[in-house]
This record gives C-alpha cells, sequence and structure tokens, in this order.
C-alpha cells in the first residue's frame, strides 16, 4: 500500500501570530520555564513515544522557537537554523488525536500561566488561537474512521 502524505484540509493554517507583548512580559527565561513544564506534561502523555529520551533537551529546543515566535531573538535560527516546523514532525505519525493530546498538554500548562510564567491574560485567547492553526498544520497522518 503507497504511503501517501497527509495534507490538512485548507493547507498551512492562517492564524495571527501571537503578540511580541507576550515575550516583553515573560523575558526569555520564562518561556523557557513554561516550555520545560509543558515537556514535563507531554512525558506523562500518550504522545511520549514521539518525543527523544531527553525530554529538557527537547523542551529547550522548542522553547528557542518560542522565544522569537513571541517576539524575542530568533534563537532557533541562531542554534537550529531554519524552523521548518512541518518537515521537522514528518518522520512522526501525527494524526487529530495526538494534536488533541499535545493540545490537552498545552492547556494543562496555560491554566497557571498568568501567575507562573507572567504570561499576559489579555492574549491568551490569540496564542491559543495559534496553536490550534499551528497544530493543525502538523497533522500528517489521516485519522483512520471510526467503525
Amino acid at each position: 500500500m503507497e504511503n501517501t502524505l497527509f495534507v490538512p484540509a485548507g493547507g498551512p493554517p492562517r492564524v495571527a501570530p501571537p503578540d511580541h507583548a507576550i515575550y516583553a512580559a515573560m523575558g526569555t527565561e520564562m518561556i523557557f520555564e513554561m516550555q520545560r513544564d509543558f515537556y514535563r506534561e507531554l512525558e506523562k502523555s500518550s504522545i511520549r513515544f514521539m518525543f527523544p529520551d531527553d525530554m529538557m533537551a527537547a523542551a529547550d529546543r522548542s522553547a528557542a522557537f518560542f522565544v522569537g515566535l513571541l517576539g524575542g531573538p530568533p534563537l532557533y535560527q541562531q542554534l537550529y537554523g531554519n524552523p521548518m516546523m512541518r518537515a521537522r514532525h514528518m518522520p512522526f505519525p501525527i494524526d487529530e488525536a495526538a494534536r488533541q493530546e499535545w493540545l490537552r498538554c498545552f492547556a494543562v500548562v496555560l491554566e497557571d500561566a498568568t501567575t507562573r510564567y507572567n504570561f499576559p491574560e489579555e492574549h491568551l485567547p490569540g496564542f491559543w488561537a495559534f496553536l490550534e492553526g499551528f497544530s493543525g498544520w502538523m497533522v500528517n497522518t489521516a485519522t483512520p474512521p471510526a467503525g
């Protein structure tokens, strides 16, 4: 059976990037801490198998991406090159269930993000909208039909 690439309907997300005021409020260290906590959640999740053994190294790599995305210096590009996130995620079978689990883990971390990481509360809805769109584009495997 031929393995065909699954492309989510609509192609790349058309969502607004997160507001750069997020970085201004949080700074690099809080973004790294938030990502480490997110990866601690992922470590307990059903999608743990998709991540490397060293979850904190993976968290720091992800944090470097988020620092730039949220308005800080382009750490990811400086350290690792062009993000090419969809291409980097292709080796992993990401279906809608995996996406929902990833989002669930992020939601847990964002529950107390305003107090724990100084995440500006007024920017949580926009950030969540970005995560939903971004994660939708990472889906590369069709979910099998029920039944």
